[in-house]
């Protein structure tokens, strides 16, 4: 079973207000309703979602919709539960703010349907459960999407979830849009504005173990860039050093330049932290990493001087 179907049936044996049940209803037949003059459908991949469909419209509107298996021959699956609305339709349709008194499609809910947070959250679990997906963070990149046909719908579920706090945009594909959320830590608050509780603490886990792997990536990477440096910048220096008794007799140097090359010919792979302990150390003279790198440039000086 993917993570998507676990999230999807662990939220749809919660409990909620009538309220908000009617506004996660309004979201599930806005997204996916097909509406006839006769009837409605509704079409979904996931059985507990459409016993959960089947289960607000009988509680909601005390009638008995038809619920039947269609079979497909998609992505592997086998098959669509199709669930079909023939009494009070048109009341259904008004209430649910899916179309106007005048008969108008809506592609938004009305305002009395989302005007709490509460109602919002219940609008979102509806988009989720009838055309969203969440990626099993074990297995691939972070990433949450709604499939959605109509551009308004769209646009209204990226507002709404603006006013929740989610950042998301929208891309159009051939037949329909695709609204998705990328950041990790908006996708695990947007799990636990789904109350899936379980799946929460499965993809905070993996967050947390990746964001871990990822840190001690970036230290090695950065240890070895480190050590990468010292080796070239010690390769710069012996060579300065030997170009420098080519050009200069060495018994003329400065105390303090012959006193370096000496050091790092015998320490050719310390760093220059490292080099200034050894001398410091070993003279009794104590001497910084600034003041190594300051003969290091001596040597520069000398070994470039016409």
């Amino acid at each position: 079973m993917s993570y998507t179907s676990n999230i999807k049936n662990e939220i749809i044996n919660n409990y909620y207000t009538i309220e908000e049940n009617m506004a996660e209803l309004s979201a599930v037949l806005n997204i996916e309703a097909e509406i006839t003059k006769k009837q409605i459908k509704i079409y979904t991949e996931n059985i507990g979602v459409s016993r959960r469909i089947y289960t607000l419209l009988k509680e909601l509107y005390s009638i008995n919709p038809v619920m039947n298996k269609t079979k497909i021959n998609r992505l592997g699956k086998k098959y669509l539960i199709e669930i079909t609305i023939t009494e009070k339709k048109d009341f259904i349709l008004k209430d649910l703010s899916i179309i106007d008194e005048s008969g108008k499609r809506l592609y938004k809910p009305s305002n009395y349907l989302v005007d709490t947070d509460e109602e919002k959250k219940a609008y979102m679990r509806g988009t989720f459960m009838i055309c969203g997906s969440i990626n099993d963070p074990k297995t691939s990149r972070y990433h949450a999407e709604f499939i959605i046909h109509n551009k308004k719908t769209a646009e209204y579920i990226k507002n709404l979830l603006k006013t929740l706090n989610y950042n998301s945009k929208i891309l159009k594909r051939e037949k329909h849009y695709m609204v998705y959320i990328k950041e990790a830590e908006s996708i695990s608050d947007f799990i636990k504005l789904l109350n899936a509780s379980n799946a929460l603490f499965y993809y905070e886990d993996i967050r947390i173990y990746r964001d871990h792997k990822n840190m001690t990536n970036r230290l090695n990477n950065c240890e070895q860039a480190n050590i990468e440096k010292i080796i070239n910048t010690s390769n710069i220096q012996l060579e300065n050093i030997k170009k420098l008794k080519e050009k200069k007799d060495f018994d003329l140097l400065d105390e303090k330049i012959k006193e370096i090359c000496i050091y790092k010919e015998k320490y050719p792979e310390s760093s220059m932290q490292e080099l200034a302990e050894i001398i410091s150390t070993e003279t009794g003279k104590k001497i910084t990493k600034s003041g190594i790198n300051h003969r290091f440039r001596k040597i520069s000086e000398l070994v470039n001087k016409d």
